[in-house]
């Protein structure tokens, strides 16, 4: 029951995160303010999910999991209600970091994998489980394209997640009761100045256009940012039970684990926002784009790369079990790269934009197949929540920076008239530099991530395994 549970309680996480995407326009427009304002819907919850996460994971390892699963489905699901029914942007906002509480969900199920599978099982179930995170994004793709359709009211997907999150409770309350595997008490004051810093980092980013890049107020928030994180690394070395242990902030195989599920996020969201917006875009007006819906946005550009990952997912897994999480992660960054390459020079028809989000979108679920598994081989049992807790902060904190980059490229130096539109021009940036980083985040995992010695299976034992055999899918053996 363990792994369907965690399966369903992940979709879930990536679920909540993308059924907005789309329609940060249409809440803009409803709630009559600006489109950095409108944009906080997707910040605020990956804001709230960075500093949440960490507490969430640490709470799984002191307490069990199933009771902190349950606690935090409580409140989303009272955060989706809120979000349901209001329509003040101060409440939506209230509602979504609300919701954020739901990333904190994917550490804990690891570590319920971890607590209730045997070893020879754990891969696949890990690399099948992280998979959903993409699976997820394309069904909050689907949803909201089809219940937008018609120009519909955006409150009906927060009904829709309040029922999915009713559902989730009541699979959690079917798994085992563990005691937890960690001792020691919650580090309240490492969780607070790690949520101030991550705050004032982000807020310059986001508002940097309207602000000045160089105004006062930027640059000075950018050098608070810069000081409270040293003073919570500083911190997290001399408590008793830090919520990020020195090791973590410095065992090479976690930091490039980190910087790796950073980029990850970055390009997750970096592709989700600017080919949502660039294919929605109206070519009489903008001379490129395709004037699609966002039901045509969702369904024909995202879809396909998002609901690849039921057959990426599982192959993922199988590239992990035989080749080992390095080179996993390598030809993630690699496919990333050639994906945002391909739509910085190919974006004049619609199977060059699918095809481009596709590839992307492989990696992403390439990558994130790999993490939990190089994590799980250098934390002890009763670190996994933490482990993958701070990973979820750096694929976070990448979603936040590729969400502020996105929304920064398209609302400067606007083509004039009555819509504010971005050039092309912008778009190609955004792609270029998403290619750079997918190549730095290559020759990084490649040559800074140590060679250990991964327990590699055969083919054989790859098959013979009951998630990874499931996928049915040949990988041939190396000579």
């Amino acid at each position: 029951m363990a792994l369907p549970v965690a399966c369903y309680v992940v979709l879930l996480v990536s679920a909540l995160q993308t059924l907005v995407v789309p329609v940060v326009a249409n809440i803009r427009a409803d709630l009559g303010v600006s489109t950095s304002a409108a944009s906080w819907v997707v910040t605020a919850n990956l804001l709230a999910a960075a500093v949440l996460t960490p507490m969430l994971g640490r709470l799984g390892d002191l307490h069990g999991r199933r009771p902190v699963m349950l606690g935090v489905l409580v409140v989303v699901l009272l955060g989706s209600v809120l979000a349901a029914t209001t329509s003040s942007l101060p409440l939506l906002l209230a509602g979504r970091v609300a919701q954020a509480a739901s990333f904190g969900l994917f550490p804990l199920a690891i570590g319920v994998l971890r607590e209730e599978l045997p070893p020879q099982r754990l891969t696949g179930a890990m690399a099948l489980v992280s998979g959903m995170l993409s699976v997820g994004a394309g069904f909050g793709l689907v949803v909201t394209g089809l219940l937008m359709r018609h120009g519909g009211d955006y409150h009906q997907l927060f009904w829709l997640s309040t029922a999915l999150t009713a559902i989730g409770l009541a699979g959690v309350w079917t798994l085992p009761r563990r005691a937890g595997a960690a001792t020691g008490t919650l580090d309240w004051t490492g969780a607070a100045l790690l949520g101030l810093g991550l705050v004032l980092l982000i807020l310059p980013l986001e508002e940097g256009n309207g602000w000045g890049w160089g105004s006062a107020r930027v640059l000075g928030l950018l050098a608070a940012a810069l000081v409270v994180l040293t003073v919570f690394v500083l911190f997290e070395r001399r408590v008793t039970h830090p919520l990020v242990s020195t090791r973590m902030l410095s065992h090479r195989p976690i930091v490039v684990a980190n910087a790796a599920g950073l980029f990850l996020g970055f390009a997750m969201f970096a592709v989700f926002l600017s080919v949502s917006q660039l294919v929605q875009t109206p070519p009489a007006i903008a001379g490129y784009g395709f004037g699609a819906s966002v039901l045509a946005a969702s369904l024909v550009y995202l879809l396909p790369g998002t609901a690849g990952g039921v057959l990426t997912a599982p192959l993922g897994g199988r590239l992990v079990a035989r080749f080992g999480a390095k080179a996993t992660l390598v030809l993630a960054a690699v496919l990333a790269g050639a994906g945002f390459a391909l739509l910085a020079a190919l974006h004049s028809a619609t199977w060059q934009v699918i095809v481009g989000a596709l590839i992307v979108n492989t990696a992403v679920t390439f990558g994130y197949a790999a993490l939990p598994a190089l994590l799980v081989a250098h934390v002890t049992p009763a670190e996994t929540g933490i482990a993958n807790s701070v990973n979820s902060i750096a694929r976070s904190v990448g979603m936040s920076l590729g969400t502020a980059f996105v929304v920064t490229m398209m609302t400067r130096n606007p083509i004039p008239g009555p819509l504010p539109l971005p050039r092309e021009a912008q778009f190609v940036t955004v792609f270029v530099i998403g290619a750079g980083l997918a190549a730095i985040a290559a020759v990084t995992v490649a040559w800074l991530l140590p060679r250990v010695r991964e327990p590699k299976l055969t083919v054989a034992e790859v098959e013979a395994d009951e998630v990874l055999g499931a996928a049915g899918l040949d990988v041939p053996a190396v000579r």
